[in-house]
């Protein structure tokens, strides 16, 4: 049978329209390598196999007769779980969202309809996505591919080992503060936060609204290109969305950049980066110096209060978004008989788990009378200071690179005891979320046997160059042609 890991998105489109495979035969590969392994990776929690099917056929009957086909004519895709699609149960991997149903679709995954992509499922998550090793799901943890006695990242850590173990693909994931780009470093596959607005949030779940952002995993850089096209756009239905021209993402990936100025921030490959991760990184440099780029060590000076001012805004948000579940509209009810107030208490104690407790207590303190100038309003100003740096920083130099995790993926179980030493694992994907620029995690390397991940990062909607960059490097190395054997 055809292995997906064989071909890029292009190849397939010129083989399904000159009829060598059809739009069945790739779901249902889709479908079998599911069958064979998600009972170890985990990370399906509801599959769309009758939709799936039905998609195809319909796809099948849309390319024997010539009809007009999308740009992801026919390729099988997996939805991260806080992306509601019509019909199909949308959980967060919580116990709360258990049996909801949506009576929608989010504008996300209109445009994969528009473009013809088949959702075979929903994926697994961190509990609202709340987490950075997806093990906070309420339905159990999702197992990263390359060691299955390791987390895959999170929250987005079922749609990166989706891509990664060639269950799906593509997948869509969501980055509030590197909730794609770190999965995507733990388990070897590219992943793409693009500039915040560039994307819809509309049918997106909110957990910090000034934050979430969807974008695509890939097993490449083209293929990433791809689906961001499909995906960017003005939505009115999205008030946070701009209105910003599209452009041509694939035609940017030329290979050629000579010339192009790199920043390396000094914090990003300093004190708690493992010693292996900065080998690799300042190996990937020297690839693209190779190709004709220069790069420099900078400065970004307020890196090191990121995850505090993190931390702060998004549990803030977190609490003011989490709070229109109250077991009365949708979702679990726990209704003892006891009143208006023990409804809402015993709902929400049983139907949240631990971490998404831990944020709403913790975002709750900081807005609440006596602390929003001490806490909330003081990260706010952080945000702005670290958004600065960057600014500065772009006035020299076309893109930032570093690692995107500071080590590779860890063993399940070895921090959920200590949530600060989980936090601290986004600490070089977090600034960028706070800044609201694009950023892509790459394949650079691997450490032990692990994937390490090149983190890329350019100007506000500048995907197009942080593309270049990363599709540069990736023609020039064979990181992203590695698979796990499962």
């Amino acid at each position: 049978m055809l292995s997906l890991f064989q071909y890029r998105l292009p190849e397939l489109h010129n083989m399904l329209h000159s009829k060598e495979i059809s739009v069945s035969e790739l779901t249902e590969q889709s479908l079998a390598a599911i069958a064979e392994r998600d009972g170890k990776v985990h990370a399906f929690l509801t599959l769309n196999e009758e939709g799936a099917r039905a998609s195809a056929r319909t796809l099948d009957d849309k390319l024997a007769s010539g009809a007009a086909r999308g740009l992801l004519f026919g390729l099988p895709a997996g939805i991260k779980d806080n992306i509601v699609t019509k019909g199909l149960r949308t959980t967060c991997a919580s116990q709360f969202l258990s049996n909801f149903q949506p009576i929608y679709d989010a504008t996300v995954v209109s445009k994969l309809r528009q473009a013809d992509a088949v959702t075979i499922g929903k994926l697994n998550m961190d509990e609202f996505a709340m987490g950075g090793s997806n093990e906070n799901s309420s339905f159990g943890p999702v197992r990263n591919p390359w060691d299955l006695e390791r987390v895959p990242g999170g929250s987005s850590g079922g749609s990166a080992a989706a891509v990664a173990a060639g269950e799906v693909l593509f997948a869509l994931g969501s980055d509030t503060g590197g909730s794609i780009r770190q999965p995507a470093s733990y388990c070897g596959v590219v992943g793409l936060k693009p500039t915040y607005g560039l994307v819809s949030r509309y049918g997106l779940v909110a957990f910090a609204s000034s934050l979430d952002q969807i974008g695509p995993i890939t097993r490449n850089v083209e293929d990433s290109a791809y689906v961001l096209q499909a995906i960017a756009g003005y939505d009115a239905q999205d008030s946070t969305s701009a209105k910003v021209d599209i452009p041509d993402y694939l035609s940017s990936l030329t290979g050629d950049i000579s010339g192009l100025r790199i920043a390396v921030p000094k914090e990003y490959i300093g004190e708690g980066v493992d010693a292996s991760i900065r080998d690799k990184v300042l190996s990937a440099l020297k690839v693209l110096e190779d190709l004709g780029a220069v790069w420099e060590e900078v400065s970004l000076p307020h890196t090191e209060y990121a995850v505090a001012a993190y931390y702060l805004l998004a549990s803030s948000e977190a609490s003011s978004n989490l709070a229109r579940f109250d077991g009365v509209r949708y979702g679990t009810r726990v209704d003892d008989g006891g009143g208006l107030l023990d409804l809402y208490h015993n709902s929400r104690s049983q139907g949240f788990g631990a971490e998404v407790k831990r944020r709403i207590m913790l975002g709750t303190y900081a807005l609440s009378s006596g602390y929003y100038d001490a806490y909330y309003l003081k990260a706010q100003k952080v945000r702005t200071l670290i958004k600065q740096d960057f600014d500065e920083v772009f006035k020299k130099y076309d893109v930032v690179i570093g690692p995107t995790a500071p080590t590779t993926a860890f063993k399940l179980g070895s921090q959920t005891e200590d949530p600060l030493t989980m936090y601290l694992n986004d600490i070089l994907t977090i600034p960028v979320s706070l800044a609201g620029i694009p950023a892509v995690s790459i394949p650079c390397g691997f450490a032990e046997g692990l994937p390490v991940g090149l983190q890329i990062i350019g100007k506000e909607f500048d995907e197009s160059t942080v593309l270049r960059v990363a599709h540069a490097f990736e023609q020039n190395t064979d990181y992203h042609r590695e698979c796990p054997q499962l």
